[in-house]
């Protein structure tokens, strides 16, 4: 089925409204204030802002005074933390934070396709107080975009206070960043890295959970020890987080694909803890999800890189991927990653980002089209400056030329007959 754009709806966004120019994180050490014309093409927002907000809308000036936990005892916080966790819904299908890639669009696609919560992209706590362009354009949401983590890097305990206050007011946690293993968080001294450091762990925890009201979150790799990690874990809760989610790697297992996480240590994490636990690594389609959480325990699981090529993973839908070799029985779910595309791409219209984030979407979600009919990858490669009208158009120049590459669903007549006993 062909493609034909339709003039944007009147309903409006109520996500802050972002400038002409954008700061791209891979760059965030050497970032300093600039005009939108030293920006490049790819840096520019997709469109603008549709009108007037209305309602509640996602400010990040002129805070009211926050109402902070302040000194709670450790049997308080724990209690609270679960209150809070049960007021939200207890969610188990949850976006994780992606440079980049978790930005509103993309999360309310995700939340579209059985997503029950999300963080958004990480946050440079510094840039985030010092630059106000930087604050609009990398932070946006809107009232259907919770619940939501706001994730920060840093390792100043005063700066991250004074950024975390700007996001408090529209989020359900925010989120310290613990486990990015990248070089330049290792540049920048934040993220895994900081497991070097565990007294300024701790500093910046207790920092946020005596002066927020919001919960704090924090997200971790694995110590190569076992042990070490169980105590990093301790550590956290009796700092003042209130919700931890563990990615079964360790900082040097960088590589999804070569390094399985470890469920078994994330379980042992899970068997100490008070609060709510999440998990994080080798979640591919719908059946890794329910045996995560069987083995491990935890309260919810968190989905990444699976999640970029097919966003509607928690709906139940594969990829081909997935379906070969597989003991199960799966079927043409009616659905596939250009449809995923063209609903991501209204999205942006109606929630404008920068073209850069657009542009790693569409290499993401039409991957095994492109190795298909890679002259049209190279068409978009060629593009320095994208538009909406480009992007729809190469979803209808594969369609004409026969692409179609569906996402699978178990066979739900196998299901049934499993579950009245007859054989399959």
């Amino acid at each position: 089925m062909r493609f034909i754009r339709k003039p944007l709806c009147a309903t409006r966004s109520i996500c802050p409204q972002p400038p002409n120019s954008s700061y791209n994180l891979m760059a965030i050490e050497t970032l300093t204030s600039s005009s939108s014309s030293n920006c490049n093409d790819d840096d520019r927002l997709c469109s603008e802002p549709q009108g007037e907000p209305e309602g509640e809308t996602a400010h990040l000036d002129g805070l009211p005074a926050p109402n902070p936990n302040g000194y709670l005892s450790t049997e308080s916080r724990i209690e609270r933390a679960w209150a809070h966790w049960k007021k939200l819904g207890q969610p188990k299908f949850i976006v994780a934070p992606m440079v980049d890639n978790s930005e509103l669009p993309f999360r309310m696609l995700c939340r579209k396709y059985g997503a029950q919560a999300a963080y958004t992209p990480m946050l440079h706590s510094r840039i985030f107080t010092e630059t106000e362009k930087y604050r609009s354009q990398e932070f946006t949401t809107c009232k259907e975009d919770r619940p939501l983590f706001v994730q920060f890097c840093a390792n100043d305990p005063d700066i991250l206070l004074e950024a975390t206050r700007r996001v408090e007011p529209y989020c359900d946690y925010v989120d310290i960043n613990l486990g990015c293993p990248q070089r330049i968080a290792r540049r920048g001294n934040y993220g895994a890295f900081l497991m070097d450091n565990l007294p300024l762990v701790k500093s910046m925890v207790e920092k946020l959970a005596n002066n927020l009201s919001v919960p704090i979150s924090c997200k971790i790799r694995l110590f190569p020890n076992l042990e070490d990690t169980i105590n990093y874990a301790k550590m956290l809760e009796d700092a003042g987080c209130a919700l931890l989610a563990v990615h079964g790697r360790t900082r040097d297992e960088k590589d999804g694909k070569k390094f399985r996480a470890n469920w078994s240590a994330i379980k042992a994490v899970r068997d100490v803890m008070r609060i709510p636990v999440l998990a994080n690594g080798n979640i591919r389609y719908m059946e890794d999800v329910q045996s995560c959480l069987e083995e491990t325990a935890v309260e919810g699981v968190l989905s990444a890189e699976s999640l970029l090529e097919n966003p509607a993973l928690f709906a139940g839908y594969r990829t081909v991927e997935w379906v070969s070799g597989s003991d199960d029985i799966c079927v043409d779910g009616k659905l596939d990653q250009a449809d995923l595309l063209v609903e991501y791409l209204k999205f942006c219209e109606s929630y404008p980002v920068p073209w850069r984030m657009i542009r790693s979407h569409v290499h993401k979600m039409l991957g095994d089209w492109f190795r298909v009919h890679p002259n049209v990858r190279d068409d978009l490669n060629a593009q320095s400056k994208l538009t909406f009208e480009f992007l729809y158009d190469v979803v209808n120049r594969l369609r004409d030329l026969g692409v179609r590459i569906p996402l699978y669903v178990k066979d739900s007549r196998v299901e049934r007959a499993s579950a009245n006993g007859f054989a399959t």
